[in-house]
């Protein structure tokens, strides 16, 4: 799997997201508690830009009138029809035996282990058409 950087660390602060393609598939990071978390940017629903959603969490009920809320900021809705999924592990919290949001490895790098690569170069094929009048001033 090849590793594409998303941005330095200083860019994506505490409660941020960066959306951005790669490979022609949109991806949203997340910095949750400095924790990171990548998706691809589609709901598995309908399409909608899961990196316009909401981050929240999960009210639990134990009894009447008393409410815990745990997990915040680690679960994702969907601003089109409010399908929340888990950023972990892309769960849905809707129909989590059947759907779930596709998630991508995400990790921080030092700049000098980035630096020793391994890089692979993307090459084109190039052909030349015509010929051409140049003049070097």
């Amino acid at each position: 799997m090849a590793r594409h950087v998303v941005a330095a660390l200083r860019d994506l602060p505490l409660g941020a997201r960066k959306t951005l393609t790669v490979n022609g598939r949109p991806i949203v990071v997340f910095n949750v508690h400095g924790a990171f978390f990548g998706l691809l940017d589609r709901c598995p629903h309908q399409g909608a830009n899961l990196s316009r959603g909401i981050l929240g969490g999960v009210a639990h009920g134990d009894e009447p009138g008393k409410i815990r809320y745990t997990r915040e900021g680690e679960f994702l809705r969907c601003p089109w029809h409010g399908w929340e999924f888990d950023i972990r592990t892309g769960q849905s919290w809707c129909d989590p035996d059947r759907v779930r949001a596709r998630t991508y490895p995400v990790e921080v790098a030092s700049g000098e282990q980035l630096v020793k690569g391994p890089y692979l170069a993307e090459t084109f094929s190039v052909t030349v058409e015509d010929d051409y009048v140049v003049i070097e001033i």
